[in-house]
């Protein structure tokens, strides 16, 4: 089994993990998009859980429960709103990857799904969206060889999926 993959789905309804990620807004108390439709799947203590957190900044991360999703943990982060590329937004993107690597890590979770954070109404161009997504949990998992078992992400698009797939086969064929 490959260690890195793309699928296309519905990122509430995957069962292959213990953890996804919600690219989330910095209030972290719901929105549109992905984060709209696991707070509604999730239901209202996902919500009430969120309140705790007071927010979260942009290219961070925080871990709550999953409630009625079939996983353990969300990770919510909030990634970069694409303004041309000339205030840090592929930093704070790759910083998204990392913080919730990073908590995954801290809670033992080897299995996690990422959505592609950022190019929905945030506008982070994919191609380079996807780069930065491979290239940065690639990284990760190069210093922590044995602590992950799938890293995915579940696309919603037929183009998004392709685009992510691309890079995912780039890398683990060594390219």
């Amino acid at each position: 089994m490959e260690l890195l993959k793309t699928i296309r789905g519905d990122i509430t309804k995957i069962t292959d993990v213990q953890a996804i990620v919600n690219a989330a807004n910095n209030s972290l108390l719901g929105g549109g998009g992905v984060d709209g439709a696991i707070h509604r799947v999730a239901g209202p203590e996902l919500l009430e859980e969120c309140r705790t957190l007071h927010g979260c900044e942009t290219g961070k991360a925080k871990i709550t429960k999953a409630y009625k999703l079939p996983c353990e943990y969300v990770i919510h982060t909030v990634g970069p709103i694409w303004n041309g590329g000339n205030q840090n937004e592929k930093e704070l993107l790759a910083s998204c990857y990392l913080s919730s690597m990073q908590l995954a890590l801290e809670h033992k979770i080897r299995k996690i799904a990422f959505p592609s954070i950022s190019t929905g109404v945030y506008s982070f161009p994919v191609g380079l969206a996807a780069k930065i997504a491979v290239n940065t949990v690639a990284g990760f998992l190069k210093e922590h060889p044995d602590d992950f078992d799938l890293v995915e992400w579940v696309l919603f698009d037929e183009h998004t999926e392709l685009v992510y797939a691309i890079e995912v086969n780039a890398h683990n064929k060594g390219i």
